[in-house]
């Protein structure tokens, strides 16, 4: 049995709340398990979600602030405690390797596990992995900052039916995957004829920056999109000079790139706790709900610790996948 889903270890921008810790959000897509963003506590709140060390494959760090990666240390000295028995990869922001290293020692400990550095060097570089390709991009913000988009290839599925009318059985069904087509009695069966497109699945993960090209581009037909909305347009100002992202700014990007599920995390404090409100003062999930609404209408999540979202099931029809390496200019 195949697990995609997302589940959310801290929800809270630069300060934690009574409710809300600092980031974390580890992806579980099949045998694929990467850990996103670890802010303080993550550690333990990936005991309470439930989740284990041995369970990573993989880590990624979009930038050096401190809510989206002090939580490293005690992750990393986690895997040679419980003795994870595969290789562990990390990406982070090249340029800023040396914070990574201070973290990967901040203290003292018996290092067993293998923790391998993929530093991302560049705009664009994708990393192979057992669950599709790797894809950073550029974000803007004060410090060297990326996002990140796993793309699962497109495929075919088999349909058995058309396969029994053909007569195509066992070793040549290997074939015709192969070579594209078979001649069965004077007639060429193609691949087409047999099979239906299979395709594949998207998930981007956008944190701290402004409004850029590079976060339509990671957005693009994600099929679960997690992103930053630190402010409410009221405050479009504040989020624009220290490089952040609204609501509505957030949720123009799902609506324009055709994401099918939108979780929007990283709230300010400013903004209170995420319990209910009341008719003259909505709660902050109902600010940033009402403020998303105006801009995207699809399946919306407004994130809380330790919830799980499931990656939407797989699209029926294949359709034109966009591989560019950048997207047209947006204001």
């Amino acid at each position: 049995m195949t697990i995609r889903e997302l589940a959310v270890l801290g929800t809270a921008s630069q300060v934690p709340t009574r409710h809300r810790n600092h980031n974390g959000y580890l992806l579980r897509w099949d045998r694929e398990v990467i850990l996103f963003d670890p802010g303080e506590g993550t550690q333990r709140q990936m005991t309470f979600a439930g989740i284990a060390a041995t369970d990573l494959t993989r880590i990624c760090v979009t930038h050096f602030h401190g809510d989206h990666c002090l939580g490293l240390p005690g992750v990393i000295q986690r895997l040679s405690l419980d003795r994870v028995p595969h290789p562990v990869e990390a990406h982070y922001p090249a340029g800023d390797g040396q914070y990574f290293g201070r973290l990967r020692q901040a203290s003292s400990f018996h290092e067993t596990a293998e923790l391998r550095e993929l530093p991302v060097e560049r705009d664009g570089q994708r990393f192979d992995t057992p669950a599709g390709w790797l894809e950073a991009r550029r974000l803007r913000h004060p410090v060297e900052t990326y996002g990140y988009r796993l793309v699962e290839p497109d495929e075919r599925r088999m349909l058995p039916e058309r396969l029994a009318a053909y007569g195509i059985r066992g070793p040549a069904v290997g074939e015709l995957i192969r070579v594209g087509h078979l001649d069965l009695d004077g007639r060429r069966v193609t691949l087409d004829e047999v099979s239906a497109p299979r395709p594949g699945q998207r998930f981007a993960f956008v944190m701290d920056t402004g409004l850029c090209d590079s976060v339509f581009a990671l957005a693009e037909r994600a099929d679960l999109l997690v992103i930053e909305s630190t402010f409410l347009d009221e405050d479009a100002a504040l989020a624009a000079e220290v490089g952040h992202l609204t609501a509505a700014q957030a949720a123009r990007v799902a609506a324009e790139s055709g994401v099918r599920r939108l979780v929007l995390t990283h709230f300010s404090q400013r903004y209170g706790a995420p319990g209910p409100g009341t008719p003259d003062r909505p709660s902050a999930v109902e600010r940033f709900t009402a403020e998303a609404r105006t801009r995207f209408d699809g399946d919306l999540v407004i994130a809380e610790d330790l919830i799980r979202v499931p990656v939407p099931a797989r699209r029926t029809v294949a359709e034109p996948l966009s591989t560019a390496p950048g997207q047209p200019s947006r204001p």
